[in-house]
């Protein structure tokens, strides 16, 4: 494999505006995430910039910067509307979407997502860890993975994502890390596609994936990083990295 880092980010954002260029200990949120792409050091990284701002912040931080069109719908098409300018020939053949939000982000994480692509079958990785207390589990914003890991084993295949506490009965639940692991090709074949009825109906773009038939692997960790979607959270990455 020969992978790419692409951080999709905009300024716009319904509970924190501006949060790109949030500063915490003295770097933009951005800067930490090339830095946090950099130190897993498995392949080029750039962002790809909904505003000027930020591509000019991220240019200042020695980063490469590409702006896309601010009307794209989502993360997704932004990475994929970078990666055409980026590399128009195709050498990278799988290109990791990593949220501009997760500061505290470890690089072996960005490591592990990409193992699922081991196998010739699967056409997206992702990141999954525990659910701790049912306070979690009941929490919508907390994104919940189907998935079924046999004795031993890091990865295992997602069977549905939802904002409900899935699967019923006891065990554990997972927890979805929203940094996925494309294969070039299907990412090409996730944008072209209309949103699906699930997708809308849980608020879940990885749904649309499931839909039209395309297999998600998800790797656990023990440990994973938090959006930063609120000055709360803004907070708390400022004292978790202090």
């Amino acid at each position: 494999m020969n992978p790419i880092v692409v951080i999709p980010a905009r300024m716009a954002a319904t509970r924190l505006p501006g949060k790109p260029l949030a500063t915490i200990n003295g770097k933009p949120m951005i800067v930490h995430m090339l830095e946090r792409a950099r130190e897993a050091d498995i392949g080029p990284v750039a962002v790809a910039c909904g505003d000027p701002e930020i591509a000019a912040v991220v240019r200042a931080a020695g980063g490469s910067a590409v702006l896309t069109d601010p009307a794209l719908p989502s993360g997704s098409d932004r990475v994929h509307a970078a990666l055409a300018e980026l590399d128009p020939d195709g050498r990278h053949d799988v290109v990791i979407n990593l949220q501009g939000d997760f500061p505290t982000m470890a690089p072996v994480g960005l490591r592990l997502v990409i193992t699922p692509l081991a196998d010739a079958n699967i056409d997206i990785g992702t990141l999954v860890v525990p659910i701790r207390d049912e306070a979690e589990a009941n929490t919508a914003s907390f994104v919940k993975a189907a998935c079924a890991f046999a004795d031993g084993q890091t990865i295992a295949p997602a069977l549905y994502f939802s904002r409900q506490p899935i699967p019923w009965g006891p065990g554990p639940r997972w927890h979805h890390i929203g940094i996925y692991a494309y294969r070039r090709a299907a990412l090409d074949r996730f944008v072209s596609l209309p949103p699906s009825p699930l997708e809308r109906r849980e608020s879940l773009e990885q749904l649309r994936a499931l839909e039209d038939g395309m297999r998600i692997a998800c790797v656990r960790m023990e440990h994973g990083p938090f959006g930063v979607d609120t000055p709360e959270d803004l907070e708390r990455a400022r004292a978790l990295l202090a």
